[in-house]
Formats: structure tokens, C-alpha cells, sequence
């Protein structure tokens, strides 16, 4: 009997995520795809108004706060991070 082996990062297509800076021009991302090569997840990724505009992401890089906050913000949530309310954040809080 062989055991399955647990997914890593099981929500992350359909996941929505902004950029610290603009990415080709877009801050506002959504994950539409994922791919695991070996030990690692890829995610495809376009942006919310332009969907000509995706690119695939290493999925480990959404979890770097200096890069990406999850879910959609306002620029004023960009600039001032300490205004969120940080109850229990975590990545799997926002790829739901």
C-alpha cells in the first residue's frame, strides 16, 4: 500500500496576490495555474485586468512580504503595511 503524498501549497490556483511594485506593469495577480517539477511548485500568474499578461513564479517567492501581500490591497494598504490587522496571517489564509 503506497501513501499519498501531501500536496504542497494545495490552494494556490485561484489565489490572489499583490505586488509590492508593479510586475509588467500590473499589481493586482491572480493564480490561474500550477505546476510541481520535483521538490519544486511553479505558479502561473496573470494579471487581474490584462489577462495577455502572465508569467510563471517560483510559488515559495508569494511568501516573501517584501515582494507580495496576499489577497488584493489599496495602494494606501501597500505603503502602510502596519494599518492591517495581522490576526493570524498565513498563506493558506489567503489561497482559499
Amino acid at each position: 500500500m503506497s501513501k499519498k503524498k501531501k500536496q504542497k501549497l494545495p490552494y494556490l490556483v485561484g489565489s490572489k496576490w499583490t505586488a509590492r511594485q508593479k510586475t509588467c506593469g500590473w499589481r493586482h495577480l491572480q493564480v490561474i495555474n500550477r505546476q510541481n517539477r520535483g521538490k519544486w511548485v511553479f505558479a502561473e500568474i496573470v494579471a487581474s485586468c490584462d489577462p495577455n499578461t502572465r508569467f510563471w513564479i517560483n510559488a515559495k517567492q508569494l511568501k516573501n512580504d517584501s515582494l507580495w501581500q496576499p489577497g488584493w490591497k489599496t495602494l494606501s494598504e501597500i505603503q502602510n503595511p502596519e494599518d492591517l490587522n495581522d490576526d493570524d496571517f498565513t498563506l493558506e489564509t489567503f489561497i482559499k
